[in-house]
């Protein structure tokens, strides 16, 4: 008796051990079959036909930036422009802003408010609101920065429509919505002159702003007032004109829709006048980059994604904007070199601080380069991108060659037809007898568009044509008495040293 119980004792334990390891093998399958996540699914399923049949809406959100705030949403601001003209029917809180016509607003909703817009017999509903920023954001771990201004919200639109209208609203409607608000931005477009914010200015609690503040652009200057030889004039615009027209040109061979200009020449010679006369050739917003202000390279992709279609980016006087040649490094291992490698510990906690306070731009000639024509260089498309500089000779030739800056035009000193024009567009002269005179000098001195500009431009009501023309031969002979003697400039400092 005692024997068998002994056995009955063992053979239960047995086969409890057999249930504990089945039990846990089977346990061990039912996680890996997820049943959890799988009656969680159902359960939301008939939660959501539940909610359908109390609440038959349907919403689409509309983000303001796309692709982790990389990029302002097109379809924003084209829902943006459809919205200004439904706004005025039946939203009472509205956001006013400046239109092309001077007498004119653009007009927006402000959060919390709700419009209706009908199409094909159905009725939509847009509403706006925004949300504060989070507290954290990885993008601003990625995009760097470390400033702080006021914070910045993200803005929304959003859509509701009944169920029933699924394909009407998403097939037809929201595609005329954005066809038309690109013809309403087109209507009310006012071009602009950016410039780059501070980037240590674009982090705003963890949210980025935009990495751009803009002005309205408002250059006079065109080709037509120009001082520029005519044939050459129009050699340039000719190119512009085909590059303005060759989407299917740079399509067709598998390039990225822009084009390099380098505008190089001694200062005065209308080199930004040049920018702003394309700018108004071709309708082109200008995107003018302050290189000293961009912390690093990523900084500087940033700007350029956030740059739009339709524009001239511009790097003025590049020669001297940055120290793009390892100058810098070899500059700062000299001065250590110099203190004997030997710093005691405060120095060297100093130095260490110093460097991580450092706002200085880190910009290199590779980050430069690959801003042109690098793979993020492709991103959007019809941009021209123009540098200036005074000392062409100074720039490392990678950095000029055709396929960067595809065409170099030199700003040279006034020549005979370029003054022939400014007499024509200052004094409304078309010959003089003292045009022999000053063409003759011309040849014989070099005197910058700016220059004779000047001596052209009357100075007081008594001033005409014979007067500011013998005041520019005055200032033509001055100037070749001062070749002869050895002078021509020579003691002027350099523009960079000013």
């Amino acid at each position: 008796m005692e024997g068998s119980s002994v056995w009955g004792g063992l053979n239960s334990g047995v086969v409890l051990s057999l249930i504990a390891v089945l039990w846990t093998m089977v346990w061990q399958n039912l996680q890996h079959l997820q049943l959890q996540q799988f009656f969680g699914r159902h359960l939301s399923r008939h939660a959501r036909r539940l909610a359908a049949m109390v609440d038959p809406y349907l919403s689409v959100t509309i983000a303001e930036y796309e692709g982790g705030r990389m990029k302002r949403s097109d379809a924003y601001e084209e829902v943006k422009a459809y919205l200004s003209a439904a706004c005025s029917r039946g939203v009472r809180h509205l956001r006013a802003e400046g239109a092309k016509d001077a007498d004119k607003l653009v007009l927006s909703m402000v959060d919390g408010e709700e419009v209706a817009d009908e199409f094909r017999g159905a009725t939509v509903w847009w509403w706006a609101y925004s949300r504060p920023p989070p507290r954290s954001d990885a993008a601003a771990a990625w995009w760097g920065g470390g400033g702080g201004g006021a914070q910045e919200e993200r803005r929304f639109y959003r859509l509701f429509f009944l169920e029933r209208h699924r394909e009407l609203v998403l097939d037809a409607y929201l595609p005329e919505v954005r066809r038309r608000g690109r013809a309403v931005m087109v209507q009310n477009r006012q071009r602009k002159l950016f410039t780059n914010i501070s980037t240590h200015q674009w982090s705003d609690g963890g949210y980025m702003r935009s990495a751009w503040s803009h002005v309205v652009f408002e250059h006079p200057k065109t080709f037509d007032t120009l001082a520029m030889d005519p044939a050459r004039k129009k050699e340039i615009m000719d190119d512009l004109d085909m590059f303005k027209n060759g989407r299917d040109y740079y399509a067709r061979v598998g390039k990225a829709w822009k084009r390099g200009y380098l505008l190089y020449g001694p200062p005065g010679t209308g080199k930004s006048a040049m920018i702003a006369a394309m700018a108004n050739y071709l309708d082109y917003d200008v995107y003018d980059i302050e290189l000293t202000s961009v912390h690093s390279n990523t900084d500087l992709r940033k700007l350029f994604i956030e740059t739009t279609s339709k524009s001239i980016i511009v790097i003025e006087d590049i020669d001297c904007s940055l120290d793009l040649t390892g100058a810098r490094k070899k500059k700062k291992k000299a001065e250590d070199d110099k203190d004997g490698g030997k710093k005691d510990g405060a120095a060297a906690a100093k130095a260490a601080a110093d460097e991580k306070k450092d706002t200085s731009s880190k910009v290199t000639l590779s980050g430069l380069l690959n801003f042109i024509d690098g793979l993020w260089s492709a991103c959007g498309g019809e941009r021209l991108i123009v540098f200036t500089t005074n000392h062409v000779e100074k720039l490392d030739p990678a950095l000029i060659r055709r396929g960067r800056m595809d065409k170099h035009i030199e700003m040279s000193y006034c020549g005979f037809e370029a003054f022939k024009f400014l007499a024509k567009a200052y004094l409304d002269v078309d010959s003089h007898e003292l045009f022999d005179a000053v063409g003759e000098l011309l040849r014989e001195v070099e005197m910058t568009p700016a220059d004779v500009a000047e001596n052209l431009t009357p100075k007081s009501v008594d001033d005409n044509a014979d007067s500011c023309l013998a005041g520019l031969v005055k200032a033509l002979q001055e100037a070749k008495e001062k070749k002869a003697s050895g002078v021509n400039g020579q003691d002027e400092p350099d523009e960079e040293e000013q």
